[in-house]
């Protein structure tokens, strides 16, 4: 599974985060699989025309710092082939591999604690390699995603 460390940046919620590439639907964007493609093409350098599309998963809300936005986030899935190379542009930090078998086995499961409007609070979520901790947002996308590939999926054990 393909995921970005987002490029640290004043202002954004996200910014050092893992997630997956993505981003606003733009006037030229026709769906928003398209748009999904577009960004992913912009972010990381990455076409996905020749990829299989297998579909959308249930839109998520946007919650930074605990607070709801009035933001729908709509993954797409795609299955691409090969070892492409990725050129970051500058939102991005770094562009990250994992296998899927550990996550949705619970394997890599872990907690890590950070400040949540000044107080110290556990979040759940996946430890990659290197220490990233996939939490949050990319976190819940995960988890609807292994319910949709096995609706008898068993969620990890949250703290």
């Amino acid at each position: 599974m393909l995921f970005i460390k987002r490029a640290d940046k004043d202002g954004d919620p996200w910014s050092g985060h893992m997630a997956f590439p993505g981003g606003h639907k733009d006037p030229v964007d026709t769906s928003l699989e398209d748009a999904a493609r577009r960004e992913t093409s912009e972010e990381i350098d990455l076409n996905l025309s020749h990829s299989q599309y297998l579909g959308a998963l249930d839109h998520q809300h946007a919650q930074p710092r605990g607070r709801r936005l009035d933001m729908l986030i709509a993954p797409h899935v795609f299955v691409i082939d090969g070892d492409p190379t990725f050129h970051p542009n500058h939102e991005v930090a770094e562009v990250v591999w994992t296998a899927v078998g550990p996550m949705a086995r619970n394997e890599i499961h872990d907690t890590e604690t950070k400040p949540m409007a000044g107080t110290p609070t556990i979040f759940n979520g996946y430890r990659l390699e290197k220490g990233h901790f996939v939490w949050g947002l990319t976190y819940r996308i995960l988890k609807t995603f292994f319910t949709t590939l096995d609706p008898d999926w068993v969620a990890p054990r949250e703290l």
